[in-house]
C-alpha cells in the first residue's frame, strides 16, 4: 500500500509518500510545495496544482492531512484551513478516502509522546524511514502523517479481521 502524507501550509505545504508492506516501512518520496501567487485564490490555485501533480506522480492508494491547529490569530487560522481544505480536496478528487489527524496524535504515533519537539519528529521519522532527507521540516511532518495513518490503516485491518 502507498500512502502519502499532507503538511498543509499557504507558505510551505509539506507532502510524503511511504510504501507499507505489512511490518516494513519505505521511503518513496517527499518534499515541499511553495505556493505561489498575489491573491488568496492564486495560492490556493497553485497549491492544488501542485499537490495534484505530486499525487499523479506517486499514485497513492491512502492519504492524510494534519488538522488545522487552532492559535490566537483567528485570522492565520482561517487562511490556514483554506491551505487544509485543498489539501484534503486534492486526494479526495482522486477517488482516495482522506483520513485527519491532530498534531498530537501524529506525534504519539511516530515518537511516542504527544508533545514532541520538531527535531524529536524529524528523528525518529529518520530512524522508522532509513535513507530519507526531508527537505524540510514541513516534509518530515508529512511523512510522520504518512507513517501515523499508516499504523491506523494496519490497526484497523487487523481489527475487522479479528471481528470477523
Amino acid at each position: 500500500m502507498r500512502v502519502m502524507g499532507i503538511d498543509p501550509g499557504l507558505r510551505a505545504c509539506g507532502w510524503g509518500v511511504i510504501d507499507v508492506d505489512g511490518p516494513r516501512l519505505r521511503h518513496v518520496a517527499n518534499g515541499t510545495v511553495r505556493p505561489s501567487g498575489q491573491g488568496m485564490g492564486e495560492r490556493l490555485l497553485s497549491l492544488h496544482l501542485m499537490l495534484s501533480a505530486v499525487l499523479a506522480e506517486h499514485a497513492p492508494d491512502a492519504a492524510a492531512v494534519e488538522e488545522t491547529f487552532v492559535n490566537a490569530g483567528g485570522q492565520s487560522t482561517l487562511k490556514l484551513g483554506q491551505a487544509r481544505g485543498i489539501a484534503v480536496l486534492v486526494p479526495a478528487q482522486a477517488g482516495i478516502a482522506v483520513g485527519e489527524y491532530a498534531a498530537n496524535a501524529v506525534k504519539k504515533a511516530v515518537v511516542g509522546v504527544g508533545h514532541a519537539q520538531k527535531d524529536q519528529v524529524l528523528h525518529m521519522v529518520k530512524m522508522q524511514l532509513p535513507g530519507c532527507a526531508p527537505d524540510s521540516a514541513d516534509a518530515a511532518d508529512a511523512l510522520a502523517i504518512a507513517l501515523c495513518h499508516a499504523a491506523h490503516l494496519q490497526t484497523r485491518g487487523r481489527l475487522a479481521e479479528a471481528l470477523r
